[in-house]
């Protein structure tokens, strides 16, 4: 006679096992209870605690531009840097910071101007390089911070850390923690949905990763769905040719009655996140289409975001994709934009990157405002760091570019709970220290959380014996003065 797979269980568990499982057990139990009330909220363990305060925010929209956007030439102006076009930057304010191998063996580092001139912008005049004219027009609504900084000056830690609070992979990213903690908005599409989009910069521009959007050590439900550009925006979403929606319910009913035995046996939370996981491709069969038939925007919205819009997998086609899954309740929506790494030919790179970006990003901001979305979505148009006042390469030569910068960079914030047309933080004559209110990644993560209603300090998850949150270990802020009424 086969052995008694539970009796088999119990001769193999070992103590530790066994207080694990009864652990995860007790966690398992409130998860089918959530399971059973709304599949849509479960896995969100910290709805009964959060928010903490009053929220602002109930959605975000990361704009990423991933490869280290230059504050020099679009943001932080400096008028010191037309002077001292073509001359050594000074080593009292190089100092001793640390370069990366790319220029750490230049014999100079000539300051080069900004590649464009600009103008001050809206009611509070706010410098904004020409290159990005329609961001202009958006001056009044956005509150760019120049003092970021991070210690990461190398595109993979970097990138990883302004995503998930943390250098080292393996980390949640910002989009699962605020699944974890807020739940969704809509029952039939992810509460964390990415997209992807390569610039006409440098091209291939760094490469993403899947883990950007990952869950790691939070259960797997709160992972990121990432979309694709074409008939199959997610993969092995629709059924194979000859299944019927009724076939393919009547698997899953019994695919649910397996999983749920199994859950029961090993208590394994794993288990339930894969019930949900199916549920929510089943609903997507219906959701996803719909989403992505853009038939019902008028010829003007579309005309907004520009030529691009109607080029599936375009950064503008997202940007509109991004504001469809706002409106209809998605959490947080990220899009990741590459070629932002401008190492050479920066006077050719740049300015075809920003034409890729400017106006989309402010269609997208003008477009959730007139929908009245843009005082409770927060926007957060960011990237990992900044770039070298500095040449790398040649002076003036047509090669000629900017190394990664982490010691100062800007980012943007606008909409939920966020002041319009301030300009926060400050650097040197140089653009390359801060001299004034810096902000770092984390107090950008606590900001951010803030916005929503969530205290940072108190939104941890238990992981190896410590109490892990976005923001990590070390000491974070929110920003207050970037928002209204804080």
């Amino acid at each position: 006679m086969p052995a008694d797979p539970l009796d088999q269980h119990a001769q193999q568990a070992t103590r530790r096992a066994f207080l694990g499982d009864a652990a995860r057990g007790v966690g398992a139990m409130a998860l089918g209870t959530m399971l059973a009330a709304d599949e849509a909220s479960a896995y969100c363990v910290a709805a009964s605690v959060v928010p903490h305060v009053a929220p602002r925010a109930k959605r975000v929209v990361c704009l990423l531009q991933s490869g280290g956007m230059s504050q020099v030439d679009l943001f932080d102006h400096k008028p010191t840097l037309t002077r001292f076009h073509g001359t050594e930057l000074p080593a009292g304010v190089r100092g001793d910071q640390r370069l990366t191998g790319m220029t750490s063996g230049q014999s100079s580092y000539p300051v080069t101007q900004p590649m464009a001139p600009g103008k001050y912008c809206g009611a509070h005049q706010t410098w904004i390089s020409n290159l990005l004219p329609h961001t202009q027009g958006i001056a009044d609504r956005i509150a760019i911070i120049k003092s970021m900084h991070t210690e990461a000056i190398n595109h993979d830690p970097a990138v990883t850390f302004v995503n998930t609070g943390n250098q080292q992979p393996g980390y949640p990213s910002m989009g699962a923690w605020i699944s974890y903690g807020l739940g969704s908005g809509n029952r039939d599409l992810p509460t964390f949905i990415t997209m992807t989009s390569q610039g006409s910069g440098k091209n291939p521009g760094q490469p993403i990763f899947s883990r950007l959007w990952g869950s790691g050590f939070l259960p797997s439900t709160h992972q990121g769905v990432g979309l694709r550009p074409g008939a199959n925006p997610v993969l092995y979403l629709s059924n194979p040719p000859g299944v019927s929606r009724g076939q393919r319910r009547a698997l899953l009913d019994d695919l649910e009655r397996m999983n749920h035995l199994a859950a029961q046996r090993t208590a394994d939370a794993e288990t339930l996140a894969r019930i949900d996981a199916y549920e929510m491709a089943f609903r997507m069969q219906m959701s996803v289409p719909e989403l992505t038939d853009l038939s019902g925007e008028s010829a003007a919205t579309i005309e907004s975001y520009g030529p691009d819009a109607a080029r599936p997998g375009s950064y503008a086609a997202n940007c509109l994709l991004a504001r469809r899954l706002l409106e209809r309740g998605v959490r947080f929506v990220q899009l990741f934009h590459r070629g932002w790494d401008q190492h050479i030919a920066l006077a050719r790179q740049l300015p075809r990157q920003c034409q890729d970006i400017d106006q989309p990003t402010a269609a997208l901001v003008n477009d959730l405002d007139q929908r009245g979305l843009l005082d409770d979505t927060l926007v957060l148009f960011a990237t990992e760091f900044g770039r070298t006042v500095f040449s790398q390469g040649a002076f003036d030569s047509p090669g000629a570019g900017r190394d990664h910068h982490g010691r100062c960079f800007t980012i943007w914030m606008a909409g939920g709970g966020v002041r319009g047309g301030l300009e926060y933080g400050r650097t040197d004559d140089f653009s390359y220290n801060i001299v004034d209110k810096p902000v770092h990644l984390r107090d950008m993560h606590a900001t951010l959380l803030h916005c929503l209603g969530i205290d940072f300090q108190r939104f941890t998850y238990r992981f190896r014996g410590l109490d892990v949150g976005l923001t990590g270990v070390e000491p974070a802020h929110v920003v207050k003065d970037l928002l209204l009424n804080a």
